[in-house]
């Protein structure tokens, strides 16, 4: 994994640097689909790896304009990344324990695209985000502490 991760950055065009290697990894191993700065800051340090917050912003900022990560402002205006999806999804968010759902739907795809084109708009791009509160309580309560 290792050298196909030094060939992606090259391809971008960052430097091989060993925090930019070590970011990178540890967000392909991860589980966890979508993910902040600080996220990655803490999962680095219970690894024993000492790369500050600052380092871990900057080389995620690098990674979003390199293509390699999406980056998302959810509400609350908090940076949330995932690295690039091989296909379009739209997301939903617990406004209440910050989970994130992905979903895709062929319908609401039709329907944006018949939107855009009655304004005469070519639809280039576009995210989806629909805001609400789990639907287990419980879980999300305890999520929340």
């Amino acid at each position: 994994m290792i050298d196909e991760n030094v060939k992606l950055l090259k391809k971008v065009g960052l430097k091989i640097t060993e925090p930019r290697l070590k970011i990178l990894s540890l967000m392909q191993r991860t589980s966890v689909q979508h993910f902040s700065a600080e996220d990655v800051y803490k999962w680095l340090l219970e690894e024993g790896e000492e790369i500050g917050l600052a380092t871990v912003y900057r080389v995620l900022n690098q990674f979003h304009e390199a293509d390699i990560l999406t980056r998302h402002n959810f509400e609350g205006n908090k940076s949330i990344f995932e690295l690039a999806p091989q296909e379009h999804h739209d997301h939903i968010i617990c406004i209440d324990c910050g989970k994130v759902f992905e979903f895709n739907d062929d319908v609401i795809e039709k329907r944006q695209k018949e939107i855009s084109e009655q304004h005469g708009i070519k639809l280039a791009s576009h995210s989806l985000y629909l805001y609400g509160k789990c639907a287990d309580i419980k879980n999300c309560a305890e999520k929340n502490k």
